[in-house]
């Protein structure tokens, strides 16, 4: 799938379900603190979407969206365990943008693939809304967090490093 076509798919979803959000245009970034600058919010508020690879025992590898806020840092060993796995590490960029269906750097904190779990630490939950990039280096979304909680569904753990 084409990031024009997964953002497509994501204003279409939210238009659906009557998200309360706003797309905001920027120049195209993918860095996190960079981006927040643009969109003129704390980094804290940012939905970061990062694909993580589980391995649980020798044979089965299971994959993850794991959703922190922007100045976090992913927990491995944290996720590590929500799969009573035996390691966990990035994902390949291959692996991800597969699972995504968009670049790294574009993932929105959505799961359209059944074999890809979606987390989201709850630190969060602070905010009233949280912002992300929508499948695009250029477009950002802003959404309501109750209606991302009631929408994308993820299972709340704490998945950031102290």
């Amino acid at each position: 799938m084409a990031s024009e076509d997964l953002y497509s798919k994501l204003t279409a979803l939210l238009d659906e379900r009557g998200a309360s959000y706003r797309v905001i245009e920027h120049e195209p970034e993918g860095v996190t603190e960079v981006v927040s600058q643009l969109r003129g919010h704390d980094p804290r508020q940012a939905a970061k979407c990062i694909i993580v690879m589980v391995k649980v025992g020798k044979k089965v590898t299971r994959y993850a969206a794991a959703v922190l806020p922007g100045d976090k840092r992913v927990d491995f060993d944290k996720m590590k365990a929500l799969f009573d796995g035996t390691y966990a590490s990035f994902a390949s960029s291959e692996a991800a943008e597969k699972l995504a269906g968009t670049p790294v750097g574009t993932i929105p904190p959505f799961s359209f693939d059944e074999r890809l779990a979606l987390f989201m630490d709850p630190e969060l939950l602070q905010y009233s809304e949280v912002f992300f990039n929508a499948a695009r280096l250029d477009r950002t979304i802003a959404l309501s967090t109750e209606d991302y909680l009631s929408i994308a569904e993820p299972r709340v753990e704490p998945i950031t490093q102290p």
